[in-house]
């Protein structure tokens, strides 16, 4: 077993009864007066050594971070003093110290030899330090780079992750998201490779069960996770592809904590916001940071809010561990325009950063919303009050055309500059990015088409905001702008009035639940059907053409989904078997990403050009297969089935110009700068219309 003897060079005894700790298995199972192997604190020696983040280290070597914090308190930091280092040095060894410091940031002289105890343990020097009692001068090596032979401190330039906090400040809604995105996109073009998330401080453990009218859209990614729509500005400005780990709440943090402590994990501990719920925002700041290079979070909500107090604290200590070289804030905050006194007020935005100043958080950038350029002596008096340099005071006005003029309008700010600078990047070059492009595009397009969106949540901007994203992504491909009219389906089931539809270049109905608006949006089908609309169909959309199509072409007189009319004689979408008594609202659908197979011959596998694609779900309900025979015999054409499961995914009606449902969400994976198929095939059927 393993045991530590005192040495004269620095080296710490522990004591006979250090590993007799509480611990649980990767089973969960508790393990009492267990002790660890030589190997096995060897192992996770050189796994934290080697750049792994020790929280994971002790994951993998079935113990929890909480015996780790009981074994610092109690004997004062033993594990990581046997290998000299700080205790978050250890948990965190991406924090490497500057070039000519020792360990726990001496002077380079002071460095703690190795001694013999490293030597027992066949381990080298400190994570590549050189042997002997001499210290290093130099900085140290990149995480994860192997120990150089011979004994010789690896020289190679250290990579620590830079971080950036985006906060809000003054009124909500102001643009974090774009702000945080834009800036991404920036970063990208300089060759940096960026990750974004979004922590939201309410209580929710997601946005899948809540109302769109509130909250705006659920945004799905790969993995199933219904998330925040920031995350499709995240996804739309920058080439990652987000999970899970990408978004937090409340919810989660507060359902992680109290799960531990209903196992045992805090022994006995009392549990409390600092320092148990800071900790587990903390160690999601950069839980699964990848190849990034830089992270950048997002902080759901406004300052001030009693909600997001833990997140702002969680900030302001993980500042001070890691170092302000490798932290910046960003405050995106409101100038509002008094049009009775003619000027713009700079109070709220005092008064907002005085806020976080009183936390310990002082932001270095200040990007500000506004109608009305900002003076030079507006931005003085802001960097006077604020304690912000005059350059860092960023103008952010409205945009005139679309979003997408974001990243332009920051990059001539300068906003990428400062953050290089802040981070000693200066000299990375810039790239193309073709972001002027889809401005030009935008501003000065060659053609213009008018399309009906038909929907029940139109009043709110946010509840399509993908869609909406998705089809001015089609324009652009087109060299195209696309004019949105948005119709209410209730509205439209009792007026009757169909003359908006019939002026439209193209009809899209898209996602939703529930039975109100339904006849509404099967009225849009017909339209679309019986005067040769281009008509597309997302989700919900795909399963209205079916019932339009089963009721009017097919002779299947009330034909309906079983989730409007349960009693239908014609159930042509019914819900999925394994959704048979599921009653949680919660991430139970069939979300995520699945294999759809295309029919060769179709519009659909023209469109997309290959044989299978892989597209995002959020639905409970699906095409009844049992009335397939039917639906085919009545000409309608199945351009796409899952393999696995032979689930319909996709619907055409091969007599009519351009007509495709869809069960999935293609606009979760369009991009400004690389359209979906679909989407821009769509606005070239909406083209064409308007040409005749």
């Amino acid at each position: 077993m393993f045991r530590a003897a005192r040495h004269d060079n620095g080296g710490v005894s522990f004591p006979k009864n250090w590993t007799d700790q509480k611990w649980k298995s990767k089973t969960g199972r508790t393990m009492r007066k267990s002790r660890f192997s030589e190997s096995q604190v060897v192992g996770m020696l050189k796994e934290a050594g080697g750049g792994r983040p020790f929280g994971e280290v002790c994951r993998r070597h079935g113990i929890s971070l909480a015996t780790y914090y009981k074994w610092e308190s109690r004997y004062g930091g033993i594990l990581p003093a046997a290998v000299g280092v700080s205790p978050w040095t250890l948990r965190r060894p991406a924090l490497l110290r500057p070039p000519g410091r020792g360990w726990a940031g001496a002077p380079a002289a002071a460095s703690t030899a190795t001694g013999p105890f490293r030597g027992e343990l066949g381990l080298p020097a400190p994570f590549g330090l050189p042997a002997g009692g001499a210290g290093v001068s130099a900085g140290l090596p990149l995480a994860g780079v192997a120990p150089a032979r011979n004994g010789t401190a690896d020289m190679a330039e250290t990579k620590r992750i830079k971080h950036i906090f985006v906060t809000g400040g003054v009124v909500s809604s102001l643009g974090k998201g774009l702000t945080a995105a834009s800036l991404g996109a920036l970063l990208e073009q300089r060759g940096l490779r960026v990750k974004l998330q979004k922590f939201d401080p309410y209580l929710n453990v997601d946005p899948g069960t809540m109302n769109p009218f509130q909250h705006g859209e659920v945004y799905v990614l790969d993995d199933g996770s219904e998330t925040d729509l920031d995350l499709g500005h995240y996804e739309r400005f920058t080439s990652g592809k987000l999970s899970d780990r990408n978004n937090l709440t409340s919810g989660q943090i507060y359902d992680t904590i109290l799960k531990r402590e209903r196992r045992g994990d805090f022994l006995g501990q009392t549990i409390q916001v600092i320092p148990h719920v800071t900790n587990e925002i903390k160690a999601r700041f950069e839980a699964e940071p990848g190849d990034a290079d830089v992270i950048i979070t997002e902080i759901g909500g406004t300052v001030g809010d009693i909600e997001g107090l833990p997140f702002l604290e969680a900030m302001r200590q993980f500042s001070l561990e890691r170092g302000r070289a490798d932290v910046m804030f960003i405050h995106v905050t409101l100038i509002p325009y008094l049009s009775a006194a003619g000027e713009l007020k700079t109070k709220p935005t005092q008064q907002s950063v005085a806020r976080l100043r009183e936390i310990g958080i002082q932001p270095d950038v200040l990007v500000c919303r506004t109608e009305k350029t900002l003076t030079r002596e507006l931005r003085q008096k802001l960097s006077l009050f604020c304690n912000v340099p005059v350059a860092g005071v960023i103008e952010e006005k409205d945009v005139e055309t679309s979003i997408y003029e974001v990243p332009l309008m920051l990059e001539q700010e300068g906003l990428d500059q400062l953050v290089l600078k802040h981070f000693g990047l200066e000299h990375l070059p810039q790239l193309e990015n073709g972001w002027g492009e889809v401005v030009r595009i935008l501003r000065y397009p060659k053609h213009r088409v008018e399309i009906a969106v038909v929907g029940k949540y139109i009043e709110l901007q946010d509840a399509y905001k993908s869609v909406y994203e998705s089809l001015v992504h089609g324009g652009i491909a087109n060299d195209c702008a696309v004019e949105i009219h948005r119709i209410d389906s209730e509205k439209l089931e009792e007026s009757r009035n169909y003359q908006p539809l019939l002026h439209a270049d193209g009809i899209l109905v898209p996602g939703g639940f529930g039975s109100r608006g339904i006849e509404g949006k099967i009225a849009a089908v017909r339209v679309a059907r019986e005067n040769g609309i281009p008509y597309f169909g997302l989700c919900l959309g795909m399963q209205v053409a079916v019932i339009e199509f089963a009721r009017n072409v097919a002779g299947l007189a009330g034909a309906n989904s079983s989730e409007f009319d349960p009693d239908t004689p014609f159930p042509v979408i019914d819900l999925m078997p394994e959704q048979q008594g599921v009653t949680d609202k919660g991430a139970t659908m069939r979300l995520g990403a699945y294999t759809c197979r295309l029919t060769p011959g179709t519009l659909s596998a023209r469109v997309y050009g290959q044989e299978e694609i892989r597209e995002r779900h959020r639905h409970r309900y699906e095409f009844n297969d049992a009335f397939r025979p039917r639906l085919e015999a009545a000409g309608l054409r199945v351009a796409g089935v899952n393999p696995e499961r032979n689930l319909v995914e996709i619907v055409e009606y091969p007599e009519h110009p351009w007509f495709v449902g869809v069960q999935f969400h293609p606009e979760f994976q369009s991009k400004p700068r690389k359209a979906h198929p679909l989407f821009a095939s769509f606005i070239a059927a909406a083209l064409a219309r308007r040409a005749k």
